[in-house]
């Protein structure tokens, strides 16, 4: 099964609050992008949305360019329906992080549990030449991934540990980190995950 359909049947299969990543709100996410500091022009492109609700925080605040990006089109599409008429200023793109895609160029780059998937080093390169090439001057990175004591596994992926130093490493020069956050998230079934939280800014 190639990625996309590994995706699109998790999600057709399990409903919101019955995948592992599910917070009802994204609050640590959104304390981030408050932090990094914020007007109504603000973009913000979303990496691996998925059905989060890190997209109703921003709308809350005022944001209106907004872009969610996801491999799932089944899980947009849940999106898209739960925001109704709120959506329509939203960019929707259906596509792999890795693969072809374009957008504008953003203020805020965030992701939450896309990267840790990434264990094949092609695809980190091609993950951060992306992010390189789309947060602007003096933007920000917000990336999320389980902590060094996380799980080894997700949804019957294997995953690779982060902490921000390796995140750094990743990221590289143009970047540095300006805060990071252990996170420990509650699954519906009452598991603790390890996570970290790393906020990057741009220097020039």
């Amino acid at each position: 099964m190639n990625p996309q359909d590994h995706w699109n049947a998790i999600y057709r299969l399990k409903g919101e609050r019955h995948v592992s990543w599910f917070e009802p709100a994204a609050t640590v996410s959104i304390e981030m992008v408050e932090a990094s500091g914020i007007v109504p022009e603000t973009s913000v492109l979303d990496v691996g949305a998925g059905e989060s609700r890190f997209v109703d925080g921003l709308l809350a605040m005022g944001l209106r360019r907004i872009t969610l990006l996801d491999i799932s089109a089944e899980a947009l599409e849940r999106t898209r329906t739960r925001l109704g008429p709120a959506g329509r200023t939203v960019t929707w793109i259906d596509a792999d992080v890795t693969g072809d895609w374009t957008a504008d160029p953003v203020d805020i780059w965030h992701d939450r549990a896309v990267f840790h998937f990434l264990t094949d080093a092609a695809d980190r390169a091609r993950y951060m030449r992306r992010l390189n090439e789309l947060v602007k001057p003096h933007g920000t990175a917000i990336i999320a991934t389980f902590a060094p004591d996380g799980p080894e596994i997700c949804s019957g992926l294997p995953v690779m540990r982060h902490s921000p130093d390796t995140l750094g490493s990743e990221i590289g020069p143009d970047f540095a980190l300006v805060d990071n956050r252990k996170h420990s998230h509650v699954t519906p079934n009452h598991v603790t995950q390890s996570f970290q939280y790393s906020r990057f800014r741009r220097l020039r």
